[in-house]
């Protein structure tokens, strides 16, 4: 019997659809992963490719219009598919929280900082002025908010992007949840305050016992955070494994072209990017093949066209969805 714990989080074969003149169109379809207290998942890929759009629905937060179902969306034994408005009030915020990609948009600019997080504090977890105060600045102080006593009277709009962005991780973890959705929380920051923050989200997940969910299109930045990397492209997984494994020895086409295209230590003008030709489909425009086919350099046409790929298994952590690999192996995905 295996002393692995069990999992917090269980997503399996999650899809969410929206209607349109077409008829339904998914934006994600058929996810599944697993995610343990203490570990990271982190989602790479471009924009409209449906990372945030899965992690809203950990968050109950998908538009009206859309439909939302799983074979299984479980938190700690609990389904979620099945709360209702109370429900999900209860759990937001509480157990599950999330850093979004702008915090000036994410942070009432009418509010103080100290009302943002003491107003949290009092929904979810009570307690006295003076004990939601003294919650209020060590949320604040965990990161790395300066002189909390003094300056959590200030508004969001006196702040500078990353002084917000950190209110903004407060905010998450003033109430102690124990999964963090980290979505593209450093995409806005120039480089020095994106690696600050991104170190901060590293030590407060190992200091907490934090389970974490990081968003983004940026692959460099999956090294930095570690555990498990899904990349995403048309609202599917196409490869999924352990951050090195993936990052060393990419086996679907779309990862490798995440990584030429993007800038690394070593790049100069003798090794120039080397952009993804053509741009990603709108929802639905992929449906009934490999994702990908329409952009990829070793696609198999008939095959490719025809069906969608399955999952083929490279290593005891790593899998890959590409009919190229299932038929050549690593060779063929260059």
């Amino acid at each position: 019997m295996s002393d692995s714990p069990k999992p917090v989080l269980e997503v399996e074969n999650l899809s969410v659809r929206f209607p349109s003149q077409r008829g339904e169109v998914a934006v994600v379809d058929g996810l599944s992963f697993q995610l343990r207290a203490g570990e990271s998942l982190v989602i790479a890929g471009e924009s409209g490719s449906g990372k945030s759009m899965a992690c809203r629905t950990l968050l109950g937060i998908t538009p009206d219009s859309s439909r939302v179902d799983a074979d299984r969306l479980d938190w700690k034994g609990q389904g979620l598919l099945a709360l209702d408005r109370a429900g999900w009030n209860a759990l937001r915020g509480a157990e599950i929280a999330m850093i979004f990609q702008d915090p000036a948009a994410a942070l009432n600019p009418l509010i103080t900082v100290e009302t943002l997080i003491s107003d949290a504090i009092r929904q979810h977890r009570g307690g006295t002025r003076a004990e939601v105060r003294a919650r209020t600045i060590e949320a604040l102080s965990r990161a790395g908010f300066p002189e909390p006593e003094f300056r959590m009277k200030a508004f969001p709009g006196e702040l500078s992007g990353g002084l917000r962005q950190r209110v903004a991780i407060a905010l998450a973890l003033s109430c102690e949840p124990s999964l963090i959705i980290a979505d593209e929380a450093t995409t806005n920051l120039d480089v020095s305050i994106q690696a600050q923050i991104v170190e901060l989200l590293r030590f407060l997940q190992a200091d907490l016992g934090l389970a974490l969910i990081f968003v983004t299109h940026d692959l460099g930045l999956a090294r930095e955070i570690g555990g498990d990397l899904m990349v995403m492209y048309a609202g599917q997984a196409v490869e999924y494994g352990r951050v090195p494994e993936v990052l060393e020895d990419p086996c679907h086409p779309y990862t490798r072209g995440l990584l030429r295209s993007a800038p690394t230590m070593a790049s100069d003008r003798n090794t120039p990017l080397q952009p993804i030709p053509g741009t990603a489909p709108r929802p639905g425009e992929a449906a009934g093949g490999a994702p990908f086919r329409a952009r990829c350099p070793v696609a198999m046409e008939r095959l490719c066209e025809r069906e969608n790929p399955g999952w083929t298994r490279v290593s005891d952590t790593h899998r890959v969805a590409c009919h190229r690999f299932a038929a050549e192996g690593r060779g063929g995905v260059q």
